[in-house]
């Protein structure tokens, strides 16, 4: 049997990974420190565990005690635009953190590691962005990602470790975390939706996105370490059209049964156009119907319906105040 840790597991993609890695039979064991996911989200039959991948001992401990055959690490804090004003803690949490896994992954013999690294090692290269692209990532996050990615390479290239690297893009759906006001666009929309609020949106809405449901990176992710063809090799994973933030808007407020109504923030420093070419992970995966925009919306918005809003969370310790946008400045707490 294989037994797989999954971190992040009780948050959004992590939890669906999860799920699906017990419904193949896996013996999961979930390590959060809830710090932007929920218990509740963790699967039934899972083994849950509180704390950290900064804990170096704690993982030492769950890899002598379970003998993991797979790594999952999902674990990260995915807020782009917030990175740039949140750096000691972005690589803490989104390089150190991999590298303990990593560590422990080699010196317990565990069979592969799979990555979610994402989108953001790209930066503003043409769309759609390809795995051949030389990466330029315009931001802490991508920055800390890519030296994961690499990392990675490295490490199989000197102790044999087997990976299988994701760059997941844009990706919405149920149990995610709506009340996060820094990061994921749909989930905004529709926590502002349900609070009667306006939807914000970051300079004039043209930007494109390529937005993508769970199902359609959850089943992908957690059926990687069966292709032998995949080892070793890094994957674009999402949905294949673009759209404007202006154009999900509308979706999202007529999935909510609310009036479209926005309002327009200063814009901020973002790519403009991002979306991603998939034929790498068609040619080992096979392809794969994907949910429409439409459908994975309607989803998601009976789900928040049945779950109700959330408050939105501030986060603490802003390291580096100047520039930060306006309508984060006014919730951030600066640290002394």
């Amino acid at each position: 049997m294989s037994t797989s840790l999954v971190t992040g597991g009780a948050g959004f993609i992590g939890s669906h990974v999860a799920d699906e890695l017990l419904a193949r039979g896996h013996k999961v064991v979930v390590l959060d420190d809830l710090s932007g996911g929920f218990e509740d989200n963790v699967p039934s039959g899972a083994v849950f565990v509180k704390g950290s991948i900064l804990d170096v001992e704690l993982i030492d401990r769950l890899f002598d005690r379970y003998n993991f055959t797979h790594v999952y690490h999902l674990a990260a804090y995915a807020a782009e635009g917030l990175s740039h004003f949140i750096k000691r803690f972005n690589y803490n949490n989104n390089l150190i953190g991999s590298v303990n896994l990593i560590n422990a992954s080699v010196n317990y013999g565990v069979r592969c590691f799979v990555f979610t690294s994402s989108i953001a090692v790209y930066g503003a290269g043409q769309s759609p962005m390809s795995e051949d692209m030389v990466p330029m990532p315009e931001d802490s996050y991508g920055i800390a990602k890519l030296a994961v990615e690499r990392e990675l390479k490295v490490t199989h290239e000197m102790f044999g470790l087997d990976y299988v690297i994701f760059r997941p893009h844009n990706v919405y759906g149920e149990r995610q975390n709506i009340g996060d006001r820094y990061r994921n666009v749909v989930g905004i929309f529709m926590n502002q939706l349900m609070k009667g609020e306006a939807m914000t949106i970051f300079g004039d809405g043209e930007q494109q996105r390529a937005f993508t449901h769970i199902n359609d990176v959850a089943p992908l992710i957690a059926d990687s370490v069966e292709f032998p063809a995949a080892r070793n090799q890094v994957f674009n994973v999402g949905a294949d059209i673009p759209h404007t933030v202006n154009h999900l808007a509308q979706i999202v407020a007529d999935a909510m049964s609310k009036e479209c109504s926005v309002t327009h923030l200063d814009p901020r420093n973002e790519v403009k156009i991002a979306f991603s070419d998939h034929s790498r992970a068609e040619s080992v995966f096979g392809a794969r119907g994907k949910v429409s925009l439409e459908e994975g919306i309607q989803s998601m918005a009976a789900w928040v319906k049945d779950h109700g809003s959330r408050e939105s969370s501030i986060f603490e310790d802003i390291e580096i105040p100047r520039n930060l946008p306006p309508s984060w400045a006014t919730v951030a707490r600066v640290r002394a």
